[in-house]
């Protein structure tokens, strides 16, 4: 049975273990997608197929604009992200209109899931089949994770909530991570079987998509579908009452302070720690020159280190509170960084090191801002709050590794601009010292849990 605040009104979530579990493997299904596809096999083998349909200069002419072939990953990747920024905000509004929340995540999933399934058709020289496929597929991504972690006040109570953030986590560490090294093991061996290397990417691939749709079934099954947390407006449409929605939201944040102000100090730490995410294998082989098994091992080992780390936080947090567990990986994170500037080139055994710290707090700094950030947002405004959480991070993603670009250009020197990170994860701790979470709590009308 579940109580109910009585100063919001609002049911508090029963912590059923059974839906808890279900909500697990959803992180569980779709990081097969970001291990996979993103980080690992689309994009060499995406600029491969693009460079084949290259005319003599490296160009190709996607609706008549000139793109050298070594660009188009990369400004798929952006225009997908760009949507995204557009796309889901309006869609969290209307979730909290509906009682779609649940639909919507099934909807999303399985077009992201079957986008990423019709990669096993791209070959040849068809980039633009796999630019859309691509486009489809990350921008339902993202839409699919803005109303799975809506769920996550529904069915988690305060004091409950950063273990089960810390424990979606951890299940998406070791589903992506699962996959990938049985996808990995594969493509090592698979002309031993028989199997051209691209037919083995292109299996890879597909095998994200299918491993995402299968495992998609049991949050679905598990989930309950919740009633719509505000009835729709007379004469509103659930289109035009999301644009209206996300105006207002806008304008009410001002009225938060302290949410305000753990976005803004997100915003800066996460910029940092996806720089480092994307460009740490760059670093690796231009500054450090790591050969490629060495690169494709250190991410294996990311993704079950993470998995460790993710639990070990949401453990920490409720020794510490939250706060100062995030306020501590912020610590490790500027450590971490400042280590690989005096790092020594040819070194594979600390480069794993460096990989397995920062694994060790890259589960848990993400999976405790999502359920700080949880605890701030008004009662009835879940899917909405959460997908300016999602735009936010998307919106703002570009600023750090441009910094890491011009520090590079300006210094030609990999270890400068990998350093220089840093000034992200310390900018990001000195405005989370003056985070008030209790009171970013009281301010959306919620319970803060006993150890913030």
């Amino acid at each position: 049975m579940s109580t109910t605040d009585h100063t919001s009104g609002r049911a508090l979530a029963a912590d059923d273990r059974r839906e808890q579990i279900g909500w697990y493997f959803y992180d569980w299904a779709n990081s097969a997608f970001s291990t996979t596809v993103v980080t690992v096999f689309l994009g060499p083998y995406l600029t491969g197929i693009v460079s084949a349909a290259a005319d003599a200069n490296g160009l190709v002419y996607p609706l008549g604009i000139p793109v050298a072939a070594g660009s188009f990953f990369p400004y798929v990747v952006s225009l997908s992200v760009l949507l995204q920024v557009f796309f889901l905000a309006v869609l969290g509004a209307i979730a909290d209109y509906s009682n779609a929340k649940k639909r919507l995540l099934a909807i999303f999933a399985y077009i992201g899931a079957f986008a990423t399934l019709g990669m096993y058709f791209l070959e040849g020289d068809n980039y633009l089949l796999g630019g859309a496929l691509f486009l489809v597929a990350n921008l339902t991504f993202g839409a699919s994770i803005v109303f799975y972690n809506a769920f996550l006040p529904d069915i988690a109570s305060p004091d409950r909530r950063d273990a089960v953030s810390s424990q979606g986590w951890a299940a998406g560490y070791l589903g992506g991570g699962l996959l990938l090294a049985l996808n990995l093991a594969f493509f090592l061996n698979a002309e031993s079987f028989g199997v051209p290397s691209g037919m083995a990417v292109r299996i890879s691939l597909a095998s994200a998509g299918l491993w995402w749709a299968i495992f998609t079934i049991i949050p679905l099954l598990a989930l309950r579908s919740r009633g719509a947390v505000r009835p729709l407006p007379p004469g509103e449409r659930f289109l035009t009452v999301g644009f209206r929605q996300l105006g207002r939201t806008f304008r009410e944040m001002r009225r938060y302070p302290q949410t305000l102000l753990f976005l803004a100090a997100y915003l800066l730490y996460n910029d940092g720690i996806q720089a480092v995410i994307a460009l740490a294998t760059v670093f690796g082989a231009e500054e450090l020159g790591m050969e490629q098994p060495t690169l494709i091992s250190t991410i294996l080992l990311v993704q079950f280190v993470a998995f460790g780390g993710a639990l070990a936080f949401g453990w920490l947090s409720r020794r510490v509170g939250a706060k100062r567990a995030i306020m501590g990986s912020l610590v490790i994170w500027t450590a971490a960084v400042t280590y690989a500037f005096f790092m020594p080139a040819g070194e594979p055994t600390q480069f794993y090191l460096l990989g397995a710290v920062i694994a060790l707090v890259l589960g848990g700094t993400q999976a405790l801002s999502r359920s700080v950030f949880s605890l701030m947002i008004p009662a009835g405004q879940e899917a909405e709050y959460f997908s300016l959480y999602e735009v936010s991070e998307r919106g703002t993603s570009w600023l750090a590794p441009l910094f890491f670009g011009l520090a590079f250009q300006l210094t030609s020197s990999y270890r400068i601009a990998i350093v220089s990170l840093m000034v992200f994860f310390l900018a990001g701790f000195v405005l989370l010292v003056f985070v008030n979470i209790r009171r970013a709590a009281e301010e959306a009308g919620n319970v803060a849990p006993a150890h913030v």
